[in-house]
């Protein structure tokens, strides 16, 4: 299915020579007569890179065929992350390059989205808040817990984050995955 330059808007999926990409940013200059040219920022939904693209006037892009289907993460080892599709318990791979920033978020059983492009998982989408339990902190000094004072603490998953001087070993907080910044503590 091709697809006009003029329907490139923010969020669009769509296939360069074979690789299926996202528009992030989008912007059309129109000329005198009729002649207009599309500004593009991509994101290849395969290795994460970024890229800047103008399209002119009638130039058509093919439109990818991705689809989401929810995921269970199982472990990683070697280099790949594991996945298992709940319904039929096939067992997915991904790369861990393209799995970029998101791996410090991932526990074994969690549910996640798996895009997937000519039948292989090309991208996971992880949900926006995830609660992890803090497995190691300082503690706070007496009278000083103002949440504008931030400590280190270590995740069960292995990354530290930044977190008010009032969390404690053992708490349970939500962490924004897009950011990686602490949020709140899980009650």
């Amino acid at each position: 299915m091709a697809l006009s330059i003029t329907n490139l808007r923010k969020g669009t999926i769509f296939q360069l020579d074979g690789v299926p990409y996202r528009v992030i940013e989008y912007s059309q200059k129109v000329m005198g007569r009729g002649g207009s040219t599309v500004n593009v920022k991509i994101k290849s939904l395969v290795d994460g890179k970024v890229l800047a693209k103008t399209f002119h006037g009638s130039d058509t892009v093919d439109g990818a065929d991705v689809s989401n289907r929810p995921m269970q993460y199982l472990y990683n080892a070697s280099g790949q992350f594991y996945f298992m599709d709940p319904s039929t318990y096939e067992q997915y791979e991904l790369d861990a390059d393209a799995m970029e920033n998101k791996a410090g978020f991932m526990k074994e059983g969690y549910s996640v989205t798996a895009q997937f492009f000519d039948s292989r998982i090309i991208n996971v989408e992880l949900p926006k808040n995830l609660p992890l339990k803090v497995t190691y902190t300082e503690n706070a000094v007496r009278g000083d817990t103002s949440s504008a004072i931030t400590k280190d603490a270590k995740l069960e998953t292995g990354i530290t984050v930044k977190v008010p001087a009032f969390i404690k070993t053992g708490d349970v907080i939500s962490i924004d995955t897009a950011t990686g910044a602490y949020r709140e503590r899980v009650r």
